[in-house]
Protein backbone atom coordinates (compact mmCIF):
# COMPACT_ATOMS: atom_id res chain seq x y z
CA UNK A 1 0.00 0.00 0.00
CA UNK A 2 1.62 3.34 -1.00
CA UNK A 3 0.05 6.48 -1.15
CA UNK A 4 0.43 9.10 -4.35
CA UNK A 5 -1.03 12.39 -3.10
CA UNK A 6 -0.14 16.07 -2.67
CA UNK A 7 2.32 16.49 -0.29
CA UNK A 8 -0.68 18.27 2.09
CA UNK A 9 -2.55 15.10 1.69
CA UNK A 10 0.15 12.30 2.82
CA UNK A 11 -0.41 10.37 5.82
CA UNK A 12 2.04 11.69 8.65
CA UNK A 13 4.11 9.59 10.57
CA UNK A 14 5.63 11.02 13.98
CA UNK A 15 8.02 8.77 15.02
CA UNK A 16 10.36 8.88 18.49
CA UNK A 17 12.90 6.59 19.54
CA UNK A 18 14.01 6.34 23.38
CA UNK A 19 17.18 8.27 22.90
CA UNK A 20 19.52 5.20 23.60
CA UNK A 21 21.55 3.68 19.68
CA UNK A 22 20.07 0.49 19.94
CA UNK A 23 16.29 2.17 19.82
CA UNK A 24 17.19 4.85 17.45
CA UNK A 25 19.01 2.62 14.71
CA UNK A 26 15.48 0.07 14.24
CA UNK A 27 12.92 3.25 15.02
CA UNK A 28 14.63 5.33 11.79
CA UNK A 29 14.72 1.44 9.46
CA UNK A 30 11.07 1.62 10.34
CA UNK A 31 10.02 5.60 9.57
CA UNK A 32 12.21 4.86 6.31
CA UNK A 33 9.99 2.02 5.54
CA UNK A 34 6.83 4.25 6.13
CA UNK A 35 8.26 6.87 4.20
CA UNK A 36 8.63 4.43 1.30
CA UNK A 37 4.70 3.87 1.49
CA UNK A 38 4.10 7.56 1.26
CA UNK A 39 4.41 9.00 4.71
CA UNK A 40 5.84 12.20 5.45
CA UNK A 41 7.58 11.50 8.29
CA UNK A 42 8.82 13.61 11.39
CA UNK A 43 11.18 11.86 13.52
CA UNK A 44 11.93 13.06 17.06
CA UNK A 45 15.16 13.01 18.36
CA UNK A 46 16.01 14.31 21.68
CA UNK A 47 18.23 17.19 21.55
CA UNK A 48 20.76 15.64 23.29
CA UNK A 49 21.12 13.16 20.66
CA UNK A 50 20.39 15.31 17.77
CA UNK A 51 23.52 17.25 18.52
CA UNK A 52 25.76 14.22 18.84
CA UNK A 53 24.31 12.77 15.70
CA UNK A 54 25.67 15.90 13.86
CA UNK A 55 28.77 15.97 15.55
CA UNK A 56 29.20 12.36 15.12
CA UNK A 57 28.09 13.08 11.25
CA UNK A 58 28.54 16.64 9.91
CA UNK A 59 25.95 20.04 10.67
CA UNK A 60 24.00 18.46 7.33
CA UNK A 61 23.71 14.61 7.92
CA UNK A 62 20.14 15.26 9.47
CA UNK A 63 18.86 17.83 6.34
CA UNK A 64 16.87 14.64 4.75
CA UNK A 65 14.24 14.98 2.36
CA UNK A 66 11.52 17.83 2.28
CA UNK A 67 9.02 15.19 3.79
CA UNK A 68 11.21 13.46 6.20
CA UNK A 69 12.01 16.01 8.53
CA UNK A 70 13.99 15.88 11.99
CA UNK A 71 12.92 17.15 15.37
CA UNK A 72 14.20 17.60 18.97
CA UNK A 73 12.69 17.87 22.07
CA UNK A 74 14.44 18.03 25.75
CA UNK A 75 15.10 15.08 27.47
CA UNK A 76 15.63 16.82 31.26
CA UNK A 77 19.05 16.19 31.52
CA UNK A 78 22.46 18.04 31.26
CA UNK A 79 23.13 19.30 27.56
CA UNK A 80 25.30 18.08 25.53
CA UNK A 81 28.93 18.40 25.84
CA UNK A 82 30.83 18.11 21.94
CA UNK A 83 34.13 16.97 24.54
CA UNK A 84 31.95 14.45 25.85
CA UNK A 85 31.45 11.42 24.05
CA UNK A 86 29.68 8.88 25.99
CA UNK A 87 26.79 7.37 26.37
CA UNK A 88 23.94 8.87 28.56
CA UNK A 89 22.86 6.92 31.79
CA UNK A 90 19.82 4.26 31.31
CA UNK A 91 18.69 4.77 34.66
CA UNK A 92 18.91 8.72 34.56
CA UNK A 93 16.66 8.55 31.42
CA UNK A 94 14.51 6.15 32.71
CA UNK A 95 13.92 8.78 35.28
CA UNK A 96 13.98 11.93 33.48
CA UNK A 97 11.76 10.78 30.31
CA UNK A 98 8.58 10.48 31.71
CA UNK A 99 8.41 13.96 34.12
CA UNK A 100 10.15 15.89 31.47
CA UNK A 101 9.06 15.00 27.77
CA UNK A 102 5.09 14.80 27.47
CA UNK A 103 4.70 18.61 27.18
CA UNK A 104 7.41 19.12 25.08
CA UNK A 105 5.54 16.47 22.72
CA UNK A 106 2.99 17.95 22.94
CA UNK A 107 3.97 21.22 22.10
CA UNK A 108 5.73 19.80 18.88
CA UNK A 109 2.56 18.38 17.49
CA UNK A 110 0.69 21.19 18.36
CA UNK A 111 3.35 22.65 15.81
CA UNK A 112 3.27 20.42 13.35
CA UNK A 113 -0.44 20.59 13.20
CA UNK A 114 -0.50 23.73 12.93
CA UNK A 115 -2.87 26.20 9.98
CA UNK A 116 0.37 27.98 8.97
CA UNK A 117 2.75 24.92 8.30
CA UNK A 118 3.70 23.27 5.83
CA UNK A 119 3.52 19.67 6.37
CA UNK A 120 0.30 17.61 6.48
CA UNK A 121 -1.66 17.15 10.07
CA UNK A 122 0.00 14.24 12.29
CA UNK A 123 -2.70 11.02 11.62
CA UNK A 124 -0.10 8.47 13.65
CA UNK A 125 2.25 8.43 15.91
CA UNK A 126 4.38 5.96 16.24
CA UNK A 127 6.31 5.56 19.80
CA UNK A 128 9.27 3.10 21.12
CA UNK A 129 7.36 0.96 23.39
CA UNK A 130 9.31 2.68 26.94
CA UNK A 131 8.36 5.99 25.59
CA UNK A 132 4.29 5.50 26.11
CA UNK A 133 3.75 9.19 27.26
CA UNK A 134 3.24 9.73 23.29
CA UNK A 135 0.28 7.65 23.86
CA UNK A 136 -1.30 10.49 25.71
CA UNK A 137 -0.75 13.19 23.60
CA UNK A 138 -1.34 11.36 20.53
CA UNK A 139 -5.14 10.55 22.24
CA UNK A 140 -5.21 14.22 22.74
CA UNK A 141 -4.95 15.09 19.08
CA UNK A 142 -7.45 12.06 18.27
CA UNK A 143 -5.16 9.92 16.32
CA UNK A 144 -3.80 6.67 16.62
CA UNK A 145 -0.47 5.59 18.51
CA UNK A 146 1.56 2.46 18.05
CA UNK A 147 4.19 1.15 20.37
CA UNK A 148 7.09 -0.48 19.02
CA UNK A 149 9.03 -2.92 20.98
CA UNK A 150 13.08 -3.32 20.08
CA UNK A 151 13.40 -6.14 22.00
CA UNK A 152 11.81 -9.91 21.83
CA UNK A 153 8.10 -10.82 21.98
CA UNK A 154 9.20 -13.09 25.05
CA UNK A 155 10.85 -10.02 26.89
CA UNK A 156 7.35 -8.18 26.66
CA UNK A 157 5.49 -11.32 27.78
CA UNK A 158 7.60 -11.95 30.75
CA UNK A 159 6.66 -8.09 31.89
CA UNK A 160 3.87 -8.75 31.49
CA UNK A 161 3.87 -11.59 33.66
CA UNK A 162 5.78 -9.78 36.45
CA UNK A 163 2.77 -9.07 38.60
CA UNK A 164 1.57 -13.17 38.75
CA UNK A 165 5.27 -13.86 39.49
CA UNK A 166 5.14 -12.14 42.37
CA UNK A 167 1.66 -13.21 43.56
CA UNK A 168 3.58 -16.78 43.17
CA UNK A 169 6.62 -15.85 45.37
CA UNK A 170 8.57 -16.15 42.85
CA UNK A 171 9.82 -12.70 42.77
CA UNK A 172 11.65 -9.99 43.61
CA UNK A 173 14.68 -11.80 44.30
CA UNK A 174 15.59 -12.90 48.11
CA UNK A 175 19.17 -12.04 49.23
CA UNK A 176 20.78 -15.26 50.88
CA UNK A 177 21.94 -19.32 50.66
CA UNK A 178 18.28 -19.47 48.71
CA UNK A 179 19.63 -17.24 45.72
CA UNK A 180 20.75 -20.05 43.71
CA UNK A 181 17.92 -22.10 44.14
CA UNK A 182 15.52 -19.04 43.12
CA UNK A 183 17.71 -18.08 39.99
CA UNK A 184 17.62 -21.76 38.93
CA UNK A 185 14.07 -22.18 39.33
CA UNK A 186 12.18 -23.59 36.36
CA UNK A 187 8.92 -21.39 34.89
CA UNK A 188 6.67 -23.71 32.92
CA UNK A 189 3.12 -21.99 33.55
CA UNK A 190 3.78 -19.09 31.41
CA UNK A 191 1.59 -19.25 28.17
CA UNK A 192 3.96 -19.70 25.10
CA UNK A 193 6.99 -20.03 27.07
CA UNK A 194 8.36 -23.41 28.22
CA UNK A 195 10.86 -24.37 30.57
CA UNK A 196 12.40 -20.71 31.57
CA UNK A 197 14.44 -20.62 34.68
CA UNK A 198 14.67 -17.05 36.69
CA UNK A 199 18.15 -16.48 35.78
CA UNK A 200 16.98 -15.87 32.23
CA UNK A 201 14.62 -13.11 32.57
CA UNK A 202 15.61 -9.77 31.74
CA UNK A 203 18.06 -8.81 34.14
CA UNK A 204 15.52 -6.00 35.41
CA UNK A 205 12.98 -8.35 36.56
CA UNK A 206 16.20 -10.07 38.56
CA UNK A 207 15.54 -7.63 41.55
CA UNK A 208 15.28 -7.87 44.91
CA UNK A 209 13.88 -4.34 45.57
CA UNK A 210 10.22 -4.56 44.55
CA UNK A 211 10.30 -0.40 44.51
CA UNK A 212 13.49 -0.51 42.34
CA UNK A 213 13.17 2.70 39.82
CA UNK A 214 13.71 0.54 36.73
CA UNK A 215 11.30 -2.12 37.79
CA UNK A 216 8.75 0.06 38.63
CA UNK A 217 9.61 2.09 35.12
CA UNK A 218 9.51 -1.16 32.76
CA UNK A 219 6.30 -2.62 34.05
CA UNK A 220 4.58 0.37 34.19
CA UNK A 221 5.32 1.28 30.66
CA UNK A 222 4.88 -2.26 29.61
CA UNK A 223 1.09 -2.56 30.88
CA UNK A 224 0.84 1.51 29.44
CA UNK A 225 1.40 -0.14 26.30
CA UNK A 226 -0.89 -2.93 26.17
CA UNK A 227 -4.09 -0.54 27.92
CA UNK A 228 -4.03 2.53 25.50
CA UNK A 229 -1.81 1.41 22.06
CA UNK A 230 -3.46 0.87 19.30
CA UNK A 231 -1.52 -1.26 18.26
CA UNK A 232 2.06 -2.91 18.99
CA UNK A 233 5.13 -3.46 16.47
CA UNK A 234 7.41 -6.32 17.23
CA UNK A 235 10.94 -6.12 15.11
CA UNK A 236 11.20 -9.61 15.22
CA UNK A 237 9.04 -12.22 12.43
CA UNK A 238 6.85 -14.88 13.34
CA UNK A 239 8.46 -18.36 13.04
CA UNK A 240 11.47 -17.12 15.12
CA UNK A 241 8.59 -16.70 18.22
CA UNK A 242 5.37 -18.44 17.24
CA UNK A 243 4.11 -19.53 20.62
CA UNK A 244 5.30 -16.42 22.38
CA UNK A 245 3.47 -14.32 19.62
CA UNK A 246 0.64 -16.33 19.72
CA UNK A 247 0.04 -15.87 23.39
CA UNK A 248 0.77 -12.13 23.43
CA UNK A 249 -2.14 -11.67 20.69
CA UNK A 250 -4.49 -13.47 23.16
CA UNK A 251 -3.84 -10.36 26.11
CA UNK A 252 -2.43 -7.33 24.19
CA UNK A 253 -3.42 -5.26 21.25
CA UNK A 254 -3.06 -6.19 17.59
CA UNK A 255 0.72 -7.42 17.41
CA UNK A 256 2.36 -6.48 14.27
CA UNK A 257 5.53 -8.37 13.64
CA UNK A 258 7.36 -6.61 11.05
CA UNK A 259 11.17 -7.93 11.24
CA UNK A 260 14.37 -7.86 10.53
CA UNK A 261 13.84 -4.33 9.36
CA UNK A 262 17.12 -4.52 7.69
CA UNK A 263 16.11 -7.21 5.32
CA UNK A 264 12.70 -5.28 4.46
CA UNK A 265 15.31 -1.71 3.90
CA UNK A 266 17.53 -4.14 1.97
CA UNK A 267 14.30 -4.76 -0.50
CA UNK A 268 13.47 -1.21 -1.42
CA UNK A 269 13.93 -0.56 -4.72
CA UNK A 270 15.80 2.81 -4.06
CA UNK A 271 16.51 4.16 -0.38
CA UNK A 272 16.88 8.13 -0.83
CA UNK A 273 17.65 8.42 2.67
CA UNK A 274 20.70 6.59 2.31
CA UNK A 275 22.84 8.97 3.13
CA UNK A 276 20.95 9.48 6.93
CA UNK A 277 22.63 7.24 9.77
CA UNK A 278 22.15 7.09 12.92
CA UNK A 279 25.25 6.31 14.55
CA UNK A 280 25.97 8.20 17.56
CA UNK A 281 29.54 7.49 17.00
CA UNK A 282 31.58 8.20 13.98
CA UNK A 283 32.45 4.87 11.74
CA UNK A 284 35.64 3.38 10.69
CA UNK A 285 34.83 2.02 7.18
CA UNK A 286 38.24 0.81 7.12
CA UNK A 287 37.65 -2.20 8.70
CA UNK A 288 35.89 -3.80 5.53
CA UNK A 289 38.90 -2.89 3.70
CA UNK A 290 40.88 -5.20 6.26
CA UNK A 291 38.29 -7.64 6.53
CA UNK A 292 38.43 -8.39 2.30
CA UNK A 293 42.44 -9.79 3.07
CA UNK A 294 41.04 -12.59 5.69
CA UNK A 295 39.72 -15.62 4.14
CA UNK A 296 36.42 -17.15 4.80
CA UNK A 297 34.86 -17.39 8.15
CA UNK A 298 38.36 -16.95 9.85
CA UNK A 299 37.22 -13.55 11.55
CA UNK A 300 35.53 -13.50 14.83
CA UNK A 301 34.04 -9.70 15.11
CA UNK A 302 33.78 -8.83 18.86
CA UNK A 303 31.21 -6.23 19.57
CA UNK A 304 29.59 -4.83 23.29
CA UNK A 305 26.85 -2.24 21.71
CA UNK A 306 26.15 0.98 22.67
CA UNK A 307 25.91 1.05 26.61
CA UNK A 308 27.64 -2.08 28.02
CA UNK A 309 30.99 -1.24 29.87
CA UNK A 310 33.26 -3.13 31.65
CA UNK A 311 36.18 -2.76 34.50
CA UNK A 312 39.26 -2.67 32.97
CA UNK A 313 40.29 -6.28 34.74
CA UNK A 314 37.61 -7.71 32.18
CA UNK A 315 39.06 -5.76 29.47
CA UNK A 316 42.33 -7.34 29.90
CA UNK A 317 41.01 -10.90 30.30
CA UNK A 318 38.81 -10.47 27.08
CA UNK A 319 42.01 -8.84 25.07
CA UNK A 320 44.25 -12.07 26.19
CA UNK A 321 41.13 -14.57 25.40
CA UNK A 322 41.73 -13.40 21.87
CA UNK A 323 45.36 -13.29 21.56
CA UNK A 324 45.47 -16.78 22.83
CA UNK A 325 43.17 -18.29 20.71
CA UNK A 326 45.44 -17.21 17.66
CA UNK A 327 42.64 -16.49 15.46
CA UNK A 328 42.15 -13.18 13.86
CA UNK A 329 39.60 -10.82 15.02
CA UNK A 330 38.08 -7.14 14.96
CA UNK A 331 37.20 -5.70 17.87
CA UNK A 332 35.22 -2.43 18.74
CA UNK A 333 36.72 -0.80 22.04
CA UNK A 334 34.51 2.56 22.43
CA UNK A 335 35.67 5.27 23.47
CA UNK A 336 33.07 4.69 27.02
CA UNK A 337 33.68 0.91 27.35
CA UNK A 338 35.74 0.81 30.31
CA UNK A 339 33.87 2.14 33.34
CA UNK A 340 35.18 5.15 35.00
CA UNK A 341 38.28 5.59 32.27
CA UNK A 342 39.42 5.12 29.09
CA UNK A 343 40.07 2.25 27.58
CA UNK A 344 43.78 1.16 27.56
CA UNK A 345 44.69 -1.95 26.19
CA UNK A 346 48.09 -3.73 27.49
CA UNK A 347 51.24 -2.58 24.68
CA UNK A 348 52.48 -6.12 24.65
CA UNK A 349 49.24 -7.52 23.48
CA UNK A 350 48.91 -4.97 20.91
CA UNK A 351 52.75 -5.76 19.63
CA UNK A 352 51.42 -9.66 19.72
CA UNK A 353 48.07 -9.25 17.59
CA UNK A 354 49.36 -6.57 15.17
CA UNK A 355 49.21 -9.45 12.59
CA UNK A 356 45.58 -10.86 12.97
CA UNK A 357 43.92 -8.29 14.79
CA UNK A 358 42.02 -4.87 14.22
CA UNK A 359 40.56 -2.81 16.80
CA UNK A 360 38.37 -0.03 15.86
CA UNK A 361 35.72 2.94 17.85
CA UNK A 362 32.97 1.74 16.13
CA UNK A 363 31.69 0.21 12.49
CA UNK A 364 29.39 -0.46 9.96
CA UNK A 365 28.22 -3.56 11.93
CA UNK A 366 25.49 -4.66 9.22
CA UNK A 367 28.62 -4.68 6.61
CA UNK A 368 30.67 -6.28 8.85
CA UNK A 369 28.63 -9.27 9.77
CA UNK A 370 27.65 -9.51 5.91
CA UNK A 371 31.02 -10.21 5.33
CA UNK A 372 32.14 -13.63 3.63
CA UNK A 373 35.60 -13.36 6.41
CA UNK A 374 33.57 -13.25 9.83
CA UNK A 375 32.85 -16.52 10.96
CA UNK A 376 31.37 -15.52 14.66
CA UNK A 377 30.52 -12.56 16.53
CA UNK A 378 30.67 -11.96 20.37
CA UNK A 379 27.93 -9.64 21.23
CA UNK A 380 26.52 -8.45 24.52
CA UNK A 381 23.46 -9.79 23.24
CA UNK A 382 21.44 -7.09 21.74
CA UNK A 383 18.20 -7.48 20.50
CA UNK A 384 19.80 -5.89 17.42
CA UNK A 385 22.91 -7.11 16.99
CA UNK A 386 21.18 -10.99 17.58
CA UNK A 387 18.84 -9.91 14.56
CA UNK A 388 21.70 -8.40 12.01
CA UNK A 389 23.73 -11.91 13.21
CA UNK A 390 20.47 -14.25 12.27
CA UNK A 391 20.48 -12.15 9.31
CA UNK A 392 24.10 -12.88 8.12
CA UNK A 393 23.59 -16.53 9.27
CA UNK A 394 26.40 -15.91 11.84
CA UNK A 395 26.71 -18.04 15.08
CA UNK A 396 27.78 -16.21 18.51
CA UNK A 397 29.69 -16.24 21.60
CA UNK A 398 27.01 -14.57 23.97
CA UNK A 399 28.22 -12.50 27.41
CA UNK A 400 24.65 -10.57 28.23
CA UNK A 401 25.18 -7.71 30.14
CA UNK A 402 21.53 -6.04 31.13
CA UNK A 403 18.47 -5.87 30.14
CA UNK A 404 17.23 -7.76 27.69
CA UNK A 405 20.26 -9.12 26.97
CA UNK A 406 19.99 -12.27 29.40
CA UNK A 407 17.04 -13.49 28.01
CA UNK A 408 18.45 -13.03 24.35
CA UNK A 409 21.27 -14.91 25.60
CA UNK A 410 18.69 -17.95 26.26
CA UNK A 411 17.36 -17.52 22.86
CA UNK A 412 20.38 -17.87 20.73
CA UNK A 413 21.67 -20.78 22.83
CA UNK A 414 18.64 -22.82 23.72
CA UNK A 415 16.10 -22.21 21.77
CA UNK A 416 17.69 -21.61 18.08
CA UNK A 417 20.96 -23.07 18.77
CA UNK A 418 22.86 -20.52 17.12
CA UNK A 419 24.94 -19.71 20.37
CA UNK A 420 27.21 -19.96 23.13
CA UNK A 421 27.14 -18.41 26.66
CA UNK A 422 30.52 -16.92 27.84
CA UNK A 423 30.78 -16.97 31.78
CA UNK A 424 29.49 -13.33 33.38
CA UNK A 425 33.10 -13.53 35.23
CA UNK A 426 34.90 -13.80 32.03
CA UNK A 427 38.51 -15.06 31.92
CA UNK A 428 40.77 -15.09 29.50
CA UNK A 429 41.28 -19.09 29.05
CA UNK A 430 37.25 -19.23 28.09
CA UNK A 431 37.15 -16.78 25.82
CA UNK A 432 40.47 -18.44 24.07
CA UNK A 433 38.69 -21.81 24.35
CA UNK A 434 34.90 -20.35 23.11
CA UNK A 435 37.09 -18.00 20.36
CA UNK A 436 38.60 -20.97 18.64
CA UNK A 437 35.41 -23.61 19.30
CA UNK A 438 33.15 -20.97 16.88
CA UNK A 439 35.96 -20.57 14.35
CA UNK A 440 37.30 -23.65 13.87
CA UNK A 441 35.75 -26.70 16.10
CA UNK A 442 32.88 -28.65 15.25
CA UNK A 443 30.58 -27.19 17.52
CA UNK A 444 31.27 -23.81 15.48
CA UNK A 445 29.93 -25.86 12.66
CA UNK A 446 26.93 -27.08 13.88
CA UNK A 447 25.94 -23.42 15.07
CA UNK A 448 26.76 -21.75 11.75
CA UNK A 449 24.39 -24.55 9.87
CA UNK A 450 21.59 -23.56 12.49
CA UNK A 451 22.07 -19.60 11.57
CA UNK A 452 22.06 -20.64 8.37
CA UNK A 453 18.61 -21.70 8.69
CA UNK A 454 17.54 -18.91 10.51
CA UNK A 455 18.95 -16.62 8.05
CA UNK A 456 16.89 -18.13 5.32
CA UNK A 457 13.46 -18.35 7.52
CA UNK A 458 14.30 -14.59 8.18
CA UNK A 459 14.52 -13.86 4.24
CA UNK A 460 11.19 -16.01 3.92
CA UNK A 461 9.20 -13.79 6.02
CA UNK A 462 10.42 -10.20 4.44
CA UNK A 463 10.20 -11.72 0.74
CA UNK A 464 6.87 -11.26 -1.33
CA UNK A 465 4.14 -13.31 0.31
CA UNK A 466 6.13 -13.70 3.71
CA UNK A 467 4.36 -12.96 7.21
CA UNK A 468 6.67 -9.69 7.82
CA UNK A 469 5.74 -8.48 4.39
CA UNK A 470 1.82 -8.76 5.25
CA UNK A 471 1.89 -7.59 8.53
CA UNK A 472 3.34 -4.07 7.40
CA UNK A 473 1.10 -3.83 4.78
CA UNK A 474 -1.94 -4.83 7.19
CA UNK A 475 0.26 -1.73 9.52
CA UNK A 476 -0.31 0.55 6.91
CA UNK A 477 -4.12 -0.09 6.11
CA UNK A 478 -5.77 -0.98 9.43
CA UNK A 479 -3.88 1.01 12.03
CA UNK A 480 -1.85 4.01 10.40
CA UNK A 481 -4.32 5.20 8.10
CA UNK A 482 -7.29 4.30 9.31
CA UNK A 483 -9.45 6.21 12.51
CA UNK A 484 -8.39 5.54 15.92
Amino acid sequence: MEFSTPDNKKPHAVCIPFPAQGHINPMLKLATLLHHKGFHVTFVNTEFNQKRLLNSRGPHSLDGLPDFCFEAIPDGLSPFDENENATQSPEALFSSIPKSCLSPLRQLLEKLNGKSGSRPPVSCVIADAIMSFATIAAREIGVPCVCFRTSPGMVYLLTLHYRKLVEKGLLPMKDGSSLNDQLNTTINWIPGIKGIQIKDFPSFLQTADSNDHMLQFVISEAERCKTTASAIIINSFDTLESDVLCALSSICPPIYTIGPLQLLINKLPENKLKSIGSNLWKENAECLKWLDTKQTNSVIYVSYGSITVMTPEKLVEFAWGLASSHQNFLWIVRPDLVVGEGAILPAEFLEETKDRGLIAGWCPQEQVLEHRAVGGFLTHCGWNSMLESLCSGVPMLCWPYFADQTTNCKLACSEWGVGIEIDKNVTREEVAMQVRELIQGEKGKELRKNATMWKEKAEEAVGLDGSSTSNLEKLVKEVLFSDP
